[in-house]
């Protein structure tokens, strides 16, 4: 058996893909609609909505399997996400990429597969569409265009999901994503006893910089705080703006000693981006942190709630 490569945008793609907030969620009949014909129209066993994350492939939509994942290195849609045009295994026996793979080997007895590649946008490939046989069989041209239009209408869904979901000046996460994601991730968190943390940001002074260099440079402020955001947290950690101002950085299983460390880098990339733009004004902000651990009792409202309340007392503070 041969475990799929890391993509070379591998960031930014499970970044595209963590900012839907689809991971985990429940079934959709935009998504079950189109298992279900293309289980029909190829006549095939299974057929899947999976999407790739970190370590595991999850299934958003599955017609004819009745587990929910698998893991990535073992999965044939790991394969496909690493090019643009269809994956086609006629007999899986026979290609050495999977003859000993375990869903070969082993229950669902994978023979043919055929994925069609989701870009989220950007070359990012999220996931597949795709379809298993537990026999060989051959895939036509034709059915190659038809899985590719089919594949093109679960992707049109996941733009649109990503679009909700997208704040649109700075391309981060939204409120409405945050709150779907970090609940998300606050759940899964407290089943693995990690910790989960939440840094709350406000931008000092950023109406100075609209009253005195106009709501165009304000924006570009704006832009460019989010992307030191972007550049300074690691990839599985979820970067918000929460409209205004305001923005927020979730961090799953980081311990408490390390938020104060992770912060103090975050704000020396920012005093070296402003010594290096030299704007005439510098970005400035006021950060809230709070970290819980598994036996808390916490809502995440509640979570973002206690952030915005400390990031308050901290901008009171400097402004004494």
């Amino acid at each position: 058996m041969i475990a799929p490569q890391t993509p070379p945008n591998e960031a930014a793609r499970l970044q595209s893909l963590h900012a839907m907030g689809i991971l985990d969620t429940e079934a959709e009949e935009r998504f079950d609609r189109l298992t279900r014909i293309a289980n029909r129209l190829f006549d095939v066993p299974i057929a899947l909505v999976s999407l790739v994350d970190e370590n595991r492939q999850w299934f958003k939509s599955c017609v004819g399997l009745d587990v929910p994942e698998t893991t990535r290195d073992i999965s044939f849609c790991g394969h496909a996400i690493l090019r643009d045009e269809l994956m086609v295994v006629e007999d899986a026996t026979a290609d050495v990429r999977f003859q000993d793979n375990p869903l070969v080997t082993g229950m669902p007895h994978v023979r043919f597969y055929a994925g069609c590649p989701l870009d989220a946008g950007e070359g990012l490939h999220v996931g597949t569409l795709c379809l298993i046989d537990t026999k060989p069989r051959r895939f036509s041209a034709a059915d190659r265009k038809m899985l590719a239009d089919l594949g093109a209408m679960v992707q049109q869904e996941l733009r649109a999901l990503a679009l909700a979901n997208t704040d649109e000046l700075t391309q981060l996460t939204n409120r409405r994503g945050f709150f779907a994601l970090g609940k998300q991730v606050m759940e899964l968190c407290n089943r693995l006893h990690k910790p989960v943390s939440l840094i709350f940001f406000d931008l000092d002074g950023f109406k100075g910089i609209n009253d005195r260099f106009g709501h165009t440079e304000g924006d570009a402020a704006l832009k460019a705080f989010a992307k030191l955001l972007q550049g300074s947290f690691r990839a599985s950690d979820v970067v918000a703006r929460l409209g205004g101002d305001e923005f927020a950085v979730m961090l799953s299983g980081t311990p408490e000693v390390d938020l104060p460390t992770t912060l103090r880098r975050f704000y020396e990339t920012l005093h070296s981006h402003n010594r290096q733009a030299a704007l005439g004004y510098d970005l400035a902000c006021s950060a809230g942190t709070v970290q819980l651990n598994s036996e808390m009792d916490f809502t995440f409202e509640a979570l973002v709630d206690a952030a915005d309340r400390q990031m308050y007392l901290e901008k009171k503070y400097k402004s004494a």
